[in-house]
């Protein structure tokens, strides 16, 4: 039997894919994450699980697996997705490269560091920032929900500080609050300085903030441990499940794409800066595939360098296959990756050491300069990130989980002044050049 899907029946709209279909895939995808966590684990242990993650601090790196249990982890991880979906569709949101991003962002660090308490100051901080200013949340709602990489804080404040009473989950709620409302000026002013060639703007704000508020706290006398909750042995049970979830994603894309993977190599003209929303550009058919691929090839790598499948690297995974949406695609990720692994050849740490392999996934951040640069530009890039990332964490003591995104800013800062000094300076001698010859 042959099924031929047209551009007239109920999938699509004006030639393009209706947006109530591309709710219900997203919504899918969330509720798999549930369903996973069910067959992990009885409800009484969910149950627990979720307790125990919503008390323990969650600053980097915390392991929700190890803490909450697989069930837990992912049974977090899938209903704040689906309250994330569920916002984006009272605010009658289009699902495009932004919120798609947004969605496996939530997603991945739902499983090492936010959760279903510690997420709704800040984005209540973010909303009454939106009053403030006189305009409609629907502009900012991105950046309350991308903000939530502050999270810890909340948690630090309200029950790791001390007593846990009234006073401290007020003070938590003060500090979630007054983080969302500062989040949108700082996140739009950042975006000016690096110019778009860092993709996780939200996390170098988010790193700024972090840092004055890890400040604070010290400077009171409260110590600030540094955290390292890591699980090993997943990985037989957890990459069949990725693996089922992202070819999926190439199949589902396929069928849509009128069983085909035409437009996919169009990705490649894309540099992927900020913002580059891949949906818009050439279809949600073919960014399905891109995520799909994406997916499946970085979970192969945390596979090939002997890494270990938990929340983190998880969290990476999705991150790469949400950007896939909106900036990231093979041509421009790897030439990154590519740094980050010379950088482990020739430094002091290892490829599949816990904060290394992270980098390698979430120092995709910075793809656009290789989409823009091209190749040897994409790989000092990695390389230089591999660096910066793992000596930045003490300035915001863990508190700001997108850490790859606050020190893909200041690689960018510094690195594309740099380029483009020495693409002028070659310009300007191929036009002396030419002219010498007339």
């Amino acid at each position: 039997m042959v099924v031929t899907i047209t551009k007239n029946n109920k999938i699509y709209s004006n030639g393009s894919i209706k947006s109530s279909i591309k709710y219900y895939i997203c919504t899918f995808y969330a509720s798999l994450l549930v369903i996973f966590g069910f067959i992990m684990d009885t409800a009484k242990n969910i149950f627990f699980g979720l307790l125990n993650i919503v008390t323990q601090p969650d600053i980097l790196i915390t392991d929700y697996i190890e803490v909450g249990g697989l069930g837990g982890a992912f049974v977090n991880s899938g209903i704040l997705t689906l309250i994330t979906i569920l916002i984006f569709r009272i605010l009658k949101i289009d699902i495009s490269g932004p919120g798609i991003s947004t969605l496996w962002l939530t997603s991945g660090f739902s499983l090492f560091g936010k959760n279903i308490f510690n997420i709704w100051f800040i984005i209540l901080g973010v909303y009454l920032y939106s009053k403030s200013q006189r305009e409609s949340f629907n502009k900012y709602v991105y950046t309350a929900m991308l903000g939530t990489c502050l999270s810890p804080l909340v948690t630090q404040f309200t029950f790791n500080l001390g007593t846990v009473n009234i006073k401290s989950i007020i003070l938590g709620a003060i500090v979630g609050v007054l983080t969302g409302f500062l989040l949108p000026p700082l996140s739009s002013y950042l975006l000016k300085i690096h110019r778009g060639y860092n993709l996780y703007n939200t996390g170098f704000a988010a790193g700024i903030i972090g840092m004055v508020f890890a400040s604070i706290i010290k400077s009171y006398g409260f110590a600030l441990e540094t955290r390292l909750i890591w699980t090993k042995g997943n990985n037989s049970i957890l990459f069949p499940f990725l693996l089922f979830m992202f070819l999926s994603m190439v199949v589902l894309g396929f069928c849509l794409n009128d069983f085909s993977f035409k437009g996919y190599t169009n990705l490649f003209r894309y540099s992927g800066k900020l913002s580059t929303d891949f949906v818009e550009l050439v279809g949600f058919p073919v960014v399905l595939i891109n995520m799909g691929i994406n997916g499946i090839l970085a979970s192969l790598f945390v596979i090939l360098v002997n890494g270990d499948l938990n929340g983190p690297t998880l969290g990476g995974i999705f991150t790469i296959v949400g950007f896939s949406a909106f900036g990231k695609h093979l041509k421009n990720m790897f030439p990154v990756i590519l740094g980050v692994y010379i950088g482990s050849l020739t430094k002091i740490w290892y490829i599949n050491d816990p904060s290394v392999i992270l980098a390698a996934l979430f120092c995709t951040t910075l793809a656009p300069i290789a989409g823009e640069y091209g190749f040897i530009a994409g790989t000092i890039a990695g390389f230089l990130h591999s660096s910066v990332v793992l000596n930045v964490t003490f300035l915001h003591q863990g508190f700001n989980l997108y850490n790859n995104g606050f020190s893909g800013g200041f690689v960018a800062i510094i690195l594309i002044p740099i380029i483009e000094s020495l693409r002028n300076t070659r310009l300007k001698k191929d036009v002396n050049s030419n002219k010498m010859e007339d």
